[in-house]
């Protein structure tokens, strides 16, 4: 099996400081937190940007300040969200992808959210794959459902976009697909070929989902946008300590952990 790449979802859209006072918000406080999970061993660290109160945002001007903090602090590869916040715009989702960044995700279709719905109109996504390729940007596909890895491959075939690509299973949202080992499996068995794959399990399905991804040859996303937890009703003090979970057990099991560059390597990057 290749090394094992951990992603650190450090601060999401939805998570607030009243559910984890632990929670990075400000842009230093991201670079903080990717560099103790860089330490704990992970390799990207998927960001959003928030305004000091709290409030969800693409600026581009946060972004960049993000991205130029993390780098002072460590050689993490720095993944962008352009999923935003339920009902921000095309336009502002894709603002951070102008910086150049070495990853941004590529949601692949649309979802109901919990309460809301998560709109990804095909058009608009295909503006955000060439976008990507325009800037020389990674998409990580993100996939909440089954369907959109279908779409996946007929964009494949379409030339919209090039194989080989690096999939993001996110499994256990209100309106997705079940955080269950029997929905991984299946998405695992519908991959195109020559494809790399990570899990992002949510809430409970965290651990259960990074454990197996471990062992399947996939790899690993954990942090506070997806599960604030370490076990149940005890909160995590810190996105790294979620990684160094996963990191310990992948040594258990005799697969070792990818370093940034040898995670670059993997995808693609260099």
């Amino acid at each position: 099996m290749d090394k094992l790449i951990i992603t650190a979802a450090l601060t999401g859209a939805e998570v607030t400081r009243a559910q984890q006072p632990a929670l990075p918000i400000t842009p230093e406080e991201i670079a903080d937190a990717a560099y103790e999970c860089a330490r704990a061993g992970a390799s990207i660290v998927h960001v959003h940007a928030r305004w000091p109160d709290g409030t969800p945002t693409q600026d581009k001007e946060t972004y960049g300040q993000i991205i130029a903090a993390v780098r002072a602090r460590c050689d993490v590869i720095v993944q962008v969200s352009t999923g935003g916040a339920v009902g921000m715009t095309p336009q502002e989702r894709l603002a951070p992808v102008t910086l150049k960044p070495e990853m941004a995700t590529l949601s692949m279709g649309t979802v109901n959210f919990g309460g809301d719905v998560f709109m990804n109109h095909p058009a608009e996504m295909e503006i955000f794959a060439a976008a990507m390729r325009d800037h020389g940007v990674k998409p990580e596909l993100e996939i909440f459902d089954s369907g959109m890895l279908t779409t996946a491959q007929r964009w494949l075939k379409k030339g919209l976009i090039q194989g080989p690509q690096h999939f993001d299973f996110v499994l256990g949202i209100p309106g997705g697909m079940a955080g269950t080992p029997e929905a991984l499996m299946y998405l695992r068995s519908q991959l195109p070929a020559q494809s790399t794959w990570t899990v992002a399990g949510i809430g409970p399905a965290q651990l259960p989902l990074g454990t197996l991804a471990i062992v399947l040859g996939g790899h690993v996303r954990v942090g506070f946008e997806d599960n604030v937890y370490y076990r149940k009703g005890e909160l995590a003090t810190s996105n790294a300590q979620l990684v160094a979970r996963i990191a310990r057990i992948s040594r258990e099991l005799d697969r070792p952990v990818a370093t940034p560059d040898e995670a670059r390597a993997m995808l693609g990057l260099i």
